[in-house]
């Protein structure tokens, strides 16, 4: 194993004490479970409008470069190629942000909403409209704005400038501190430890998806910790595998799986199930969440205790989340996009996930509230009784001979969605925690990918999913403030650099100081 570094020491022991902490018993009001939830309560309720201003002007700001004299700058050398395809580049940076969280809430969600809406009574015609439009706004542009602005600093630091590809080195060249500091040390520690309690949390999520899955499919196999835990050791031997291949075959196939797997999935519902609805459903929420996005982006709803509840609930949760999340999918993201424009960059990071996850929600929530709203179906009863996990199974359940081989399909799908996450995480882990190393070696991955596992079945074990994931939300507090140092760093370097313009007609480059 190469050097080990102070952040992968400081981080590793972090990541234990906090799962001792987890694991002690009768500790009472100073147990990790209800500590975390006090200062997340508090977090939320106190300062909820900082979330929903920082995750707004994120956006903004990623919008603004994409049209901005800025948009040509190449990360990279301003001739360079791009690494990786636009199939591999959309699938990687689709699998390791969002893809086992489309399918664990592509049902559930929408369905919560459309039964508990935001504003007024639900389930009627009025909160099926709702629903779907929070389910878009809460996983479209705005947590992919995030991620954007997180994955192009360090792509622009990385590539363009020659830094380490850490957090660190974007922060402290605003300050002209040395990443190795104090402030850089701090930051890199923040970040690895909102990873990995964000990711490890997201594999007990998935381990009791497919196990739910499992059980609705063979009445032998019950969704039990067991079998759960279970599932957990068949997956990190095989992203463990995946891993030690590199970027450039494990995590790369995988992805290009998934995308195909997810396309075959989304395709078969589409077409067994309420086609025309569902179409019309995603065009007009379409419009609907583009037409209402400012009022969304900015909604708390003061005047009403129900309103401000639910938006503390879901959105602000899901900003928190994102924000959590961000240090992760940001540095995968800009390992992925060396080579491309500023310009394409963001265009490609917020279309292309935001338009496959709004057609996503559409075909998978809109079946399920269209089996409810008019075919007389209770799923909601379904996720209430057997927990949000097999909200998707539920479905398939309801849908004749197709149903067992749609939901065969999923679970494969979750699962190399598990897979491809988990393997993305142990690569930035090992980026984040070795300097910057763009590959970083397998030890420190598999040091990495040991400790995600067992901080799972840990938790699954004493019921502690809820309170790492409250944790880990915690840390996007002062990771917000991060990231608004990352944007004010990257506006100075920017100034500093020389917009290349290419005219056709004249056939020579003009370069112009901006």
């Amino acid at each position: 194993m190469r050097k080990v570094t102070n952040t992968f020491l400081i981080s590793l022991a972090i990541c234990i004490a906090f799962t001792v902490w987890g694991i002690i018993p009768s500790l009472g009001e100073a147990s990790l479970s209800n500590v975390t939830n006090v200062v997340q309560s508090f977090l939320v309720g106190e300062f909820g409008w900082f979330y929903v201003i920082s995750v707004s002007l994120f956006l903004g700001f990623a919008i603004y470069l994409m049209f901005s004299p800025y948009g040509s700058i190449r990360l990279g050398k301003q001739d360079e190629k791009p690494e990786y395809s636009y199939l591999s580049w959309f699938a990687m940076l689709f699998s390791a942000g969002m893809g086992i969280g489309l399918v664990f809430w592509g049902v559930s969600e929408p369905l919560m909403h459309f039964y508990t809406p935001p504003v007024g009574e639900g389930p009627n015609v009025d909160s099926a409209r709702l629903a779907m439009r929070y389910s878009f706004f809460h996983w479209g542009l705005h947590p992919w704005g995030l991620y954007a602005v997180v994955a192009l600093c360090i792509a622009f630091f990385t590539f363009r400038k020659g830094k380490p590809s850490t957090i660190s080195a974007t922060v402290t060249s605003l300050f002209n501190k040395d990443i190795n500091g104090p402030l850089g040390r701090t930051v890199d520690v923040l970040a690895v430890f909102a990873t990995v309690f964000g990711v490890a949390t997201s594999l007990g999520l998935g381990a009791k998806q497919i196990a739910g899955g499992l059980s609705y499919i063979l009445p032998n196999v019950s969704n039990t910790l067991s079998t759960q835990l279970v599932i957990i050791l068949v997956v990190t031997v095989l992203y463990m595998l995946s891993a030690q291949t590199g970027l450039n075959k494990g995590i790369k196939y995988l992805s290009n799986a998934n995308v195909l797997l997810a396309l075959l999935l989304l395709a078969g519902l589409l077409f067994v199930g309420p086609t025309n609805f569902l179409m019309n459903y995603f065009t007009s929420t379409i419009g609907s969440y583009i037409q209402n996005l400012p009022t969304m982006s900015f909604s708390l709803s003061p005047l009403s205790d129900s309103g401000n509840e639910w938006i503390q609930g879901w959105t602000i949760f899901y900003w928190a989340w994102w924000i959590a999340w961000s240090p992760f999918v940001g540095t995968f993201i800009a390992r992925i996009s060396r080579g491309r424009t500023i310009r394409e960059f963001v265009l490609g990071v917020l279309l292309v996930p935001t338009i496959l996850g709004a057609l996503w929600f559409s075909v998978f929530g809109g079946t399920a509230i269209h089996m409810d709203l008019f075919e007389g179906q209770n799923l909601m009863s379904q996720v209430e009784k057997y927990g949000t996990e097999v909200g998707l199974f539920a479905m398939f359940s309801e849908m004749g001979s197709v149903g067992p081989w749609l939901s065969v399909l999923a679970i494969v799908l979750i699962s190399t969605f598990f897979i491809t996450s988990a393997d993305s995480a142990t690569f930035v882990l090992g980026m984040l925690t070795s300097n910057g190393n763009l590959n970083p070696s397998g030890t420190i991955k598999l040091v990495w990918g040991i400790v995600q596992s067992l901080l799972a079945c840990v938790l699954l074990y004493i019921g502690g999913l809820a309170a790492l994931q409250t944790a880990s939300i915690i840390a996007a507090f002062p990771f917000t403030f991060v990231i608004l140092f990352m944007c004010a760093s990257l506006v100075k370097e920017l100034k500093k650099e020389k917009i290349v313009k290419y005219v056709p007609k004249e056939k020579t480059v003009r370069e112009t100081a901006v």
